[in-house]
């Protein structure tokens, strides 16, 4: 979502600026020629005075703008992926169980089924409710089907376990390596 809201943000700031730049270099409206002042004495008389609602209109957008940049920027600095995992000890006080460690072993763990060539897991979500990202390069005589269940058996049910978790909403992207095709001769 953040990076669809990326794309539109900064194809919005390029048209802007390119209509921008169009119109300076041609002196084309409200420049009204290239060796005419960019105010005119009438519009300096019609809009530069203290009354009036058109200081509080530029005031309002630029504000708005503002907040929009700042929400932008907050949005670029938040974390993505889980740091820790609160994991119930029993004995009524949590442990956290560090994302990366959680991460990497269900990583090690998909990754030596058979017919996966490579795994990428990223963990999301809240500490008291994670979520997993899982996305499996499998290779070309793999099926996926068979693949899909060994994760979401035995490697999800090791992950619960250990975590302590009774639910772990799971994502999972499966791509095949590319390879070259056998020639028969």
């Amino acid at each position: 979502m953040l990076g669809v809201v990326n794309r539109i943000l900064l194809a919005l700031l390029g048209l802007v600026l390119l209509a921008a730049g169009l119109s300076a270099l041609t002196g084309w409206w409200p420049l009204h020629g290239r060796h005419e002042p960019l105010l005119s004495a009438v519009t300096r008389r019609r809009y530069w005075h203290a009354e009036g609602w058109w200081w509080w209109a530029v005031l309002a957008g630029l504000g708005l703008c503002v907040l929009l940049a700042l929400w932008w920027l907050l949005s670029q600095l938040r974390r993505s992926r889980l740091q820790a995992v609160a994991v119930d000890t029993g004995d009524g006080a949590f442990a956290l169980l560090r994302g990366h460690a959680l991460e990497e072993a269900l990583a090690a763990e998909a990754g030596a089924l058979d017919g996966v060539a490579g795994c990428r897991v990223a963990l999301h979500g809240r500490r008291g409710s994670p979520a997993l990202r899982i996305a499996l390069e499998l290779q070309p005589h793999a099926v996926p089907a068979d693949v899909l269940a060994a994760v979401a058996g035995p490697v999800l049910t090791h992950a619960r376990a250990s975590a302590g978790l009774a639910d772990l909403p799971t994502q999972a992207r499966l791509t095949v390596t590319s390879h070259r095709a056998r020639r028969v001769t």
